[in-house]
């Protein structure tokens, strides 16, 4: 009998030790990180998260507030990380985290409409290895952001006169202007000039001009430079300047799987943006990638917004904003890998080839990949991997269930993970104040971009290109649906054709016969134009143009271009639009086409 009660009280003991690990909600508040303190939480909030994961802890809670995080006290890791830099440009992988969540599953972060503010050049966030997690009421931003702006305000005789913005930092040594941040300066760098009277963001020398001449400063925040006479900037324009060395990233989503951002504003990040890399099942609702408010910033990010590589499963994009970003506001893609050597029947040594997208896990086994013809982007044959051994940070070799397809020509075809390709929706989202693309989209699986509204992007507001000689961003679309959009004076900077839409593969070898993309339906869009073609297609079969409105953009009197440009396409169908002029035949540009694929 005594064993029995022993036994019993035993197992009440061990159940209070499992019920007291447990702590479904905790409060930053009780670990004394408290709003507007102005110090320094990125320990503290790190041993948070650290109980967190002790105590299998469902939802974090901030107050409302603001709360300052320094690089002392931030995770240093290493992580190879796509497109940011080359072993010259930045030759330690080492990233400086605010936040570090690694194998956290299970967790909300309510936010409570919190600031983070981030100090110094920093990764805000990281989710590593995470599962169901959600982030949800919270700003992000930069004390000194690490794009620079100042606005121009007089031009004379004499040189320019320029107001920087309050949140900018600059130090003026031997007559010669230079800008610096909390423990760093900008040493190469990259400008872009926002035009407020037509609202176009467009790449510009203007910094090159002021940094190179004499600088003064006549009052706080305002300096004169004295310019050479042909230097004739618009006043009202506003100078963007950041360093081009990808460093440091906004978060990163590294390997995780069913993340979600809900109502989480991020204003600005340095390097490049939201990654997530090798990720599945990824929800962004309602995140805004613009300038705090009130801020008077123009600028949220170096680079793009939000960067898909290799992702799976399904990413929703649904009812965000972007604003202010120096590249794309979304980059979905895969990566191609170069076949340089083939070591047995089975097995071949791959290699990254763009300079800054390398070291990063690329193909995990069983994994289905495509081997793709470099010269005209064909998938023409498939196996599944064994085995991958790193070799180097550039090199892998990758074992597969099969012999190697013996078209495949080394030094120059591609390997492509099929596996590692997500579904992808964007709906009811706005795009403005970006020099370059709206929405990058490269993925074979099924793509729905529908009920958003592309104002003035600089270059083509959707571009799905497939790569395997630049780049080497992956790969042939399959099924894309571009729905009850508004493009409102897109690709003023350029993009393929200046077109508003354009699909651009790398290949080489163009030939109608021989399609890269299928399946794209293009129908019930509004379009305003300066003129510029609406859509460029290249080696594409299936190509539905239907239901969509046409028409000028007020205030602009330029000549009629053609509206769309084919080169190699097959199949294409153009039908039930509406044109503020009579549409004819000769608003088509025809290239690489034999006559039967011109009806």
């Amino acid at each position: 009998m005594m064993k029995i009660y022993l036994s019993l009280f035993l197992c009440l003991a061990c159940g209070m030790q499992v019920h007291a690990q447990q702590k479904d909600t905790l409060f930053v508040a009780d670990y004394g990180i408290r709003p507007y303190s102005y110090e320094n939480q990125t320990g503290r909030m790190q041993s948070v998260i650290d109980d967190c994961k002790k105590f299998k802890t469902k939802v974090l809670v901030f107050e409302s507030g603001r709360y300052d995080f320094w690089p002392e006290g931030a995770v240093r890791k290493e992580y190879f990380i796509t497109n940011t830099s080359t072993e010259q440009e930045c030759p330690s992988k080492t990233k400086t985290i605010g936040l570090f969540l690694e194998d956290v599953e299970g967790l909300t972060l309510e936010g409570n409409g919190a600031t983070l503010m981030f100090h110094g050049k920093m990764t805000m966030l990281a989710l590593a290895h995470c599962r169901q997690v959600t982030l949800k009421n919270l700003h992000l931003d930069a004390e000194r952001p690490g794009g620079t702006e100042l606005t121009y305000t007089q031009v004379d005789n004499g040189g320019v006169e320029v107001a920087f913005h309050r949140d900018s930092r600059y130090e003026i040594a031997d007559g010669k202007i230079h800008l610096y941040g909390e423990g760093w300066r900008s040493n190469r760098t990259h400008c872009i000039e926002y035009d407020p009277q037509d609202e176009h963001f467009f790449y510009s020398d203007g910094w090159n001009r002021l940094a190179a001449s004499e600088a003064r400063e006549v009052a706080p925040g305002v300096v004169r430079f004295t310019t050479p006479s042909g230097f004739r900037p618009k006043v009202g324009n506003t100078l963007t300047v950041r360093d081009i060395i990808r460093d440091q990233v906004g978060m990163f989503i590294y390997e995780s799987r069913d993340v979600t951002l809900e109502r989480i504003g991020v204003h600005y990040m340095h390097g490049l943006g939201i990654v997530s890399q090798y990720s599945r099942n990824l929800t962004m609702n309602r995140v805004e990638c613009t300038p705090r408010e009130g801020s008077g910033r123009i600028l949220a990010s170096s680079a793009d917004f939000m960067h898909f590589s290799g992702c799976s499963g399904k990413i929703s994009i649904l009812g965000c904003r972007y604003a202010g970003a120096q590249d794309d506001p979304i980059n979905v893609h895969g990566t191609n890998l170069r076949a340089i050597r083939q070591i047995n029947e089975r097995t071949l040594e791959l290699r990254f080839m763009h300079g800054q997208s390398y070291g990063f896990n690329a193909y995990f086994e069983q994994d289905t990949v495509a081997f793709v013809k470099a010269s005209t982007m064909e998938r023409f044959a498939s196996a599944t991997v064994k085995s991958v051994k790193r070799t180097s940070d550039r090199t892998l070799e990758v074992e597969f269930d099969r012999a190697v397809p013996k078209g495949l020509e080394l030094g120059h075809d591609c390997v492509e993970n099929m596996s590692c390709t997500p579904e992808v929706e964007i709906r009811h989202c706005y795009f403005t104040r970006t020099s370059t693309r709206g929405t990058l989209m490269t993925t074979p699986r099924k793509v729905v971009i529908a009920d958003n509204t592309y104002y003035k992007t600089g270059m083509s507001a959707i571009l799905i290109e497939g790569d395997a000689e630049g780049w080497y961003e992956s790969g042939p679309v399959r099924d894309v649906l571009i729905e009850n959009n508004t493009f409102i004076d897109c690709a003023y900077n350029g993009g393929p054709g200046n077109a508003v839409i354009a699909l651009h593969p790398s290949n080489t070898v163009v030939n109608a016969d021989r399609p890269v993309h299928r399946n794209v339906r293009i129908i019930g869009n509004k379009f305003r134009t300066w003129g510029n073609p609406v859509v460029y297609a290249k080696s594409t079969e299936g190509l539905v143009f239907r239901g969509n409105e046409v028409e000028p953009v007020f205030g602009r009197d330029v000549p009629a271009k053609e509206q769309f440009i084919l080169n190699g396409c097959k199949n294409v169908e153009i039908k039930d639009n509406l044109f503020a002029a009579p549409f004819s035949k000769d608003a088509i540009r025809f290239e690489n086409m034999k006559k039967k694929y011109k009806k």
